[in-house]
């Protein structure tokens, strides 16, 4: 396993694991800012969460705990802005992988609920 930071004040979510998500995840982990993996196949997060010392999660219990502030989302593309509405909603940071959807009408959409503040 890469060195690891001290653990960060800011702790993020990685939402998805897949080809780029383990590259969030890596990172995150290297900043000690890692708080938790969220994805389906959970042999893969499990995976990655025994490599990098972070628990796997729920997207649920990502959203409702208020100690991790942001989560960054590489789930597939169609899921984007649902996740990321959810997210705002939440009160989370929000970091989407592109697209930021797929239709120029919910990106608005999460444009403007980003910048109400959820």
């Amino acid at each position: 396993m890469p060195s690891r930071a001290a653990k960060c004040p800011v702790q993020v979510a990685a939402i998805g694991c897949g080809y780029w998500g383990k590259n969030l995840v890596r990172n995150f982990a290297e900043l000690g800012a890692l708080a938790a993996i969220c994805d389906p196949n959970r042999t893969a997060a499990a995976a990655l969460a025994d490599r990098y010392h972070a628990p796997v999660a729920t997207v649920d219990a990502v959203l409702r705990d208020d100690e991790i502030v942001g989560v960054a989302i590489a789930a597939p593309a169609a899921l984007h802005a649902d996740l990321a509405r959810r997210a705002i909603e939440a009160g989370k940071h929000v970091f989407v992988e592109k697209p930021l959807a797929l239709a120029v009408a919910e990106a608005e959409e999460l444009c403007a609920l980003a910048a109400t503040g959820g």
